[in-house]
């Protein structure tokens, strides 16, 4: 998901406009992680990128970009872009990391 959020728009209140903003984006994260996983895979892992332009995006997590959106608003930017992409990953246990190290 690659997107440019208005967060300025006429008779809608900018709370509004970022709850509904925050909606999308745990619906679309909802909607990732119940794909099938592809075989010998455990989970899907989210890349999230988030800032005033595709240029200035940054690399975080998902729960700081729920949390950028509020300074988003804070600092008043007019809007935002966030990109989310999932990969499939297998879960490394502790004991295949130490195998791998000798």
């Amino acid at each position: 998901m690659k997107k440019i959020f208005q967060l300025k728009q006429e008779n809608k209140h900018p709370d509004r406009i970022i709850e509904a903003i925050k909606n999308e984006l745990r619906k679309y994260v909802k909607r990732e992680r119940a794909k099938k996983l592809p075989d010998g895979n455990d989970f899907w892992d989210l890349t999230c990128k988030f800032g005033a332009t595709s240029e200035q995006s940054q690399a975080m997590p998902f729960a700081q970009l729920i949390k950028s959106l509020d300074e988003a608003r804070v600092n008043e930017w007019q809007e935002c872009f966030v990109e989310i992409t999932s990969r499939a990953k297998k879960k490394i246990l502790q004991d295949d990391k130490n195998n791998q190290e000798v």
